[in-house]
């Protein structure tokens, strides 16, 4: 059965121009699509502008440049009237949990504001009713729609804007680094209620994170950022299984291994010199000036976007079967 394209991003670019001519680069011309139902991950380090693609997706930046059809239809060309049906099937979980949630109205409040600004329920009975099911679904309770944001622990109030996110019962979901600013013994919690949610709702997710290790416990399918370029693209299992760009080797090798005799005789790749700045960077390839491997081409020429195997993207020189011969990827394992 063939798959269905819910979200398609093609040529997406947001630029930031900051006055004297500088241009800040932030999103420079990524591609992929999402499948209705699965979980696509976005992984890079900060500053590479996937938080940015996330809040040009959904339309809270105006794009400078591509399209993002969801459902076929430009997320950047829709009317106001379409705009505000659309919000209705896309939402957002922010990274902060607490600056995202107004501190001056209850958790009911919160979650029940989206409803009213729709009109979903006339009857203020059947909206509190709501909210009280919304709670219980992301693992608070009743009690708690009367208590304010400050009264919560920062997994609590995560929780709280999961709730809030649900509340128009939307399709497609954007958590833009949701676990990053909870303690560790919290983030296996929310992501775990992620992929229950996820289940039970028939929910599609689009995952931002910078913590590959839990990731890969939510994600189909990864795509791995730098500098506003997406240089990898596969399965999640095939991207930890045969990563190929120097770049996602790098970020792999930086995980944790909880086997001290592994750990020990594991090598870590180590990137030489400082991130790029966005607002000048390097010719052709962006990464080249970091990767060990960097060769004439890549400060020339721009990598094409290759498929080195059956799904299995990347944006590199070494795997041009022009200049290599590569042409799958269990051969493009000689070059790491």
């Amino acid at each position: 059965m063939e798959k269905q394209v819910l979200l398609e991003v093609n040529n997406l670019k947001k630029h930031f121009f900051l006055g004297k001519g500088e241009i800040l680069k932030a999103v420079d011309g990524i591609t992929f699509k999402i499948y209705k139902g699965e979980t696509f991950g976005i992984v890079g380090e900060s500053g590479c502008g996937k938080s940015t693609a996330g809040r040009t997706i959904i339309g809270l930046y105006d794009r400078t440049e591509g399209e993002v059809l969801f459902k076929g239809k430009n997320v950047h060309q829709l009317t106001e009237k379409e705009k505000f049906a659309f919000r209705r099937q896309m939402q957002m979980i922010f990274q902060d949990p607490y600056a995202s949630l107004n501190p001056r109205s209850t958790v009911r409040e919160i979650i029940s504001e989206p409803m009213e600004v729709h009109g979903i329920y006339k009857n203020k009975k059947e909206q509190l009713e709501r909210v009280y099911q919304l709670l219980e679904d992301v693992g608070l309770n009743r009690d708690h729609a009367n208590r304010y944001p400050h009264e919560f622990s920062g997994g609590q109030r995560q929780r709280i804007g999961i709730a809030r996110a649900l509340a128009l019962d939307p399709e497609f979901i954007i958590a833009d680094e949701p676990i990053s600013a909870l303690d560790v013994s919290v983030q296996a919690q929310v992501v775990n209620l992620l992929k229950r949610l996820q289940k039970e709702k028939g929910l599609t997710y689009l995952f931002i994170a910078h913590d590959l290790s839990m990731v890969k416990q939510i994600s189909d399918r990864i795509g791995v950022m730098y500098l506003g370029h997406l240089v990898e693209l596969t399965a999640s299992s095939q991207l930890y299984k045969n990563p190929l760009h120097p770049y996602t080797q790098a970020l792999l090798s930086a995980i944790p291994i909880p086997d001290p005799d592994i750990e020990d005789k594991r090598e870590r790749i180590i990137l030489k010199g400082e991130l790029p700045s966005p607002v000048n960077p390097p010719s052709g390839c962006v990464f080249r000036t970091r990767c060990q491997h960097a060769m004439d081409v890549c400060a020339r020429q721009k990598p094409s976007w290759i498929e080195v195997d059956s799904n299995h993207y990347v944006a590199c020189h070494l795997y041009d079967r022009k200049l290599t011969g590569v042409h799958n990827a269990s051969q493009a394992t000689v070059l790491k």
